[in-house]
């Protein structure tokens, strides 16, 4: 493996409890505790359409995606909004279904 590939650790501080209490003082002051942290949150996604690309009903998508039914009739009504993870893994879902489909039934028969 390279370098460049690795992931590069930080040695923590020998002060993490001051260190968390100055996290939790900005935090109370309504600043960012966490300048450096930086989350990925994937786009807005029409759950319907993905549905209509795979060519699943609510329940067969719901059931062999993981999915609650509530959750799948929420999320196209728009009463909700996937989480992060959920909408990653809808994106990915949208392009790749059939490797979405074998690694959960992979995972499932493990």
């Amino acid at each position: 493996m390279s370098t460049t590939s690795r992931t590069r650790r930080r040695p923590l501080p020998s002060n993490m409890a001051a260190v968390g209490l100055e996290q939790v003082r900005a935090m109370r002051r309504g600043e960012s505790a966490f300048k450096e942290h930086v989350r990925f949150v994937p786009p807005p996604v029409d759950v319907a359409e993905v549905r209509a690309i795979v060519g699943l009903s609510q329940s067969e998508f719901a059931e062999r995606f993981g999915f609650s039914l509530g959750a799948i009739r929420n999320w196209e009504q728009g009463i909700r909004q996937p989480d992060a993870a959920a909408r990653t893994l809808l994106h990915i879902i949208a392009r790749h279904p059939k490797a979405v489909s074998k690694m959960i039934a992979e995972v499932t028969n493990a």
